[in-house]
């Protein structure tokens, strides 16, 4: 990263309240899909500024603007339970393994079905920002990328910023610095 985590962490609220992000303008009419990339090391300190500078400033910033963030993994959470899956899911985890885990649940986590599921709870077609949070909660049963691309029919002119403890280079993603994911260049850096 070219700047420290702190300095950048201080332009996101000017860049998010930007009308660049807020009007939806991607690059050669893309949809505005941001990442916030974030050295996995900082997830606590996101985490705090997440809640305690971003949502209460822009809510000073821009008192009208109606957003909604989700977090990846509660969302996870809440779809096995509405399931009756949770309580299965820990059982087999526990006697079969994580493999066997994560081959069952690959079906029930679609990433299509997800997002649409998480555009659904948070009425994303009636907002002007969405906030995705826990990613790295969710590997290895979601990749981000797919994610990401299942979500792009759903959210039409709502701009999404996904907070990503990782490296994204405007072109692949790489969860905590390590995982390699499929390329994505759908998305844009939202400060650099």
């Amino acid at each position: 990263m070219t700047a420290s985590f702190d300095k950048r962490l201080n332009q996101v609220l000017p860049r998010l309240a930007s009308p660049d992000v807020l009007d939806n303008r991607g690059a050669g009419g893309e949809i505005g899909f941001w990442i916030f990339d974030y050295p996995p090391e900082n997830e606590m300190q996101m985490r705090s500024w997440l809640t305690d500078v971003i949502e209460p400033g822009l809510h000073k910033q821009k008192p009208d603007l109606r957003f909604a963030t989700i977090d990846l993994f509660e969302s996870v959470i809440g779809l096995l339970e509405e399931r009756g899956l949770l309580e299965k899911a820990f059982e087999m985890q526990l006697k079969k393994g994580d493999e066997a885990l994560l081959a069952s649940l690959r079906s029930v986590l679609k990433e299509d079905r997800l997002a649409a599921r998480m555009v659904d709870l948070v009425g994303a077609q009636n907002l002007d920002l969405l906030i995705v949070k826990g990613v790295g909660a969710v590997y290895p049963m979601l990749r981000t990328h797919t994610l990401l691309s299942a979500l792009h029919p759903h959210m039409r002119d709502t701009p999404l910023l996904m907070l990503y403890p990782g490296r994204y280079d405007g072109q692949s993603l790489r969860l905590f610095n390590k995982l390699g994911d499929d390329n994505y260049y759908r998305a844009f850096r939202l400060v650099s």
